[in-house]
This record gives structure tokens, C-alpha cells and sequence, in this order.
């Protein structure tokens, strides 16, 4: 074998490790979706704050995100309860950049991460849910029949 595969095939066996610097936010955007009627919300929660919507009762207990690259990540910590029964149906940590590593599974609800709320740090939009829940104009439809 000659030097520059060896040197080659050495590069592509190195690891590369990078530290990331992880940081706590106070807050964190999520999205709710339920995909009985169509309807979009987006929800702001604070560090242990609950809201109920639904039938889901969601709290936010930690939102963390790497320094270096704020807008890029957010890992979320949530606990998710049917209202009123308090059945925990999720209880972990989901992740905005692959929101189906973990997942919520429920039949008729989705929620997933957008992003943290992190100080001092102006970031894009996110395009807000829709006002009509998803539902469109009225009388219109997307058939291409016009």
C-alpha cells in the first residue's frame, strides 16, 4: 500500500472529537399537533411550567443547548400526562434536529421541539402555526381542478 492511502485509510479511522459546551436555557417553543381536526398550536413554556392542550397536560422541566451553535440544537426534557386521568405517557428527552430518536406515541396527538429560549440571542423565526388550525380557505381545494 502506498503512503498516501495509508495516510488515507489513518484519517478516516481517527476519530474526531469535539466538546460541545452545554448550556441550560429558561425556556423552550414547542409544537402541538392534533391530527383529529387538523389543528396547529405552538406552545412557550418556562422551566417547570405546564399547559394543557388537548387532552395532554405538557410540562417543560429542562431545555439545553449547545453553546457554540444555539440556533442548531435543543434537547428537551418533558413530561407528558393525559388530562385529567394523569396517565404519564411520555417522560424524557427529545430532540429538535430528529424528533423521532424519541418520540411521542399517541394515536391522535404529536408534540415536538422547535427550539430553546436562550438569552441575549436573536433568532430566526419560525414560521408560527397556522391561524385556521390547518384547515385552509373555506371552499377551496387542492385537487388541481380549481
Amino acid at each position: 500500500m502506498n503512503r498516501l492511502a495509508v495516510a488515507f485509510v489513518l484519517a478516516l479511522a481517527a476519530p474526531v472529537a469535539q466538546a460541545q459546551t452545554i448550556e441550560d436555557a429558561t425556556g423552550a417553543k414547542l409544537r402541538f399537533l392534533d391530527r383529529l381536526s387538523g389543528a396547529v398550536e405552538d406552545l412557550v413554556l418556562e422551566r417547570g411550567q405546564e399547559r394543557v392542550v388537548g387532552r395532554l397536560s405538557v410540562r417543560m422541566d429542562q431545555c439545553r443547548y449547545d453553546v457554540e451553535n444555539p440556533g442548531a440544537e435543543a434537547f428537551v426534557h418533558l413530561t407528558i400526562t393525559t388530562d385529567p386521568d394523569g396517565d404519564k405517557i411520555f417522560d424524557g428527552w427529545m430532540v429538535a434536529s430528529s424528533p423521532a430518536i424519541s418520540a411521542l406515541d399517541h394515536p391522535r396527538y404529536d408534540v415536538w421541539v422547535l427550539r430553546c429560549d436562550v438569552p441575549d440571542l436573536e433568532l430566526p423565526e419560525i414560521e408560527p402555526a397556522p391561524e385556521d388550525g390547518g384547515q385552509g380557505e373555506a371552499g377551496t381545494t387542492d385537487d388541481g381542478n380549481g
